[in-house]
């Protein structure tokens, strides 16, 4: 997204709108936008530069790391922040900034069942594994058993 400088009054200037996916290129990354960039932004210069801020909202399909299966998720940055110096009269592309935030909140261990809509098949087995009877006898141990048997002398 360019951005006009001339365009903007003193007073600053409100931008809602789309746009096309900053982040292409990903897919090696099991990383895939399904839908237009959103964003929601307050814009002002002062004292030569640009701020600006906002939320942005990216829908990207991403594949669960337990069952390996693609899900959607929403990227949500909703306390975008920028401050850059102004080089030039005309416009900034504010483009590499929404990609720095965006992949800045993708999520490092992507989990198909995090938002709660839906039950990822892979952990779905491991909570209804049968336990031995020693993992049992471990779990029902309580934590500080070994420091009840302690005798102190006073």
């Amino acid at each position: 997204m360019k951005v006009h400088l001339k365009q903007i009054p003193a007073e600053g200037l409100h931008f809602a709108g789309e746009e096309e996916c900053p982040i292409p290129g990903l897919e090696a990354e099991d990383v895939r936008c399904v839908g237009p960039l959103r964003y929601d932004l307050d814009l002002g210069i002062s004292e030569g530069a640009l701020w600006a801020n906002g939320s942005l909202s990216q829908p990207v399909e991403l594949r669960c790391v337990a069952c390996l299966e693609p899900f959607t998720y929403s990227i949500e940055v909703h306390g975008f922040t920028l401050h850059t110096e102004l080089h030039g009269p005309e416009s900034v592309d504010l483009t590499p900034f929404f990609r720095e935030d965006i992949l800045l909140a993708l999520p490092p261990h992507p989990h198909c069942d995090r938002e709660g809509g839906r039950t990822c098949p892979a952990r779905a087995m491991l909570d209804t594994k049968t336990e031995t009877a020693e993992e049992a006898k471990i779990k029902a141990a309580p934590d500080w058993s070994a420091l009840d048997k302690l005798k102190l002398k006073r």
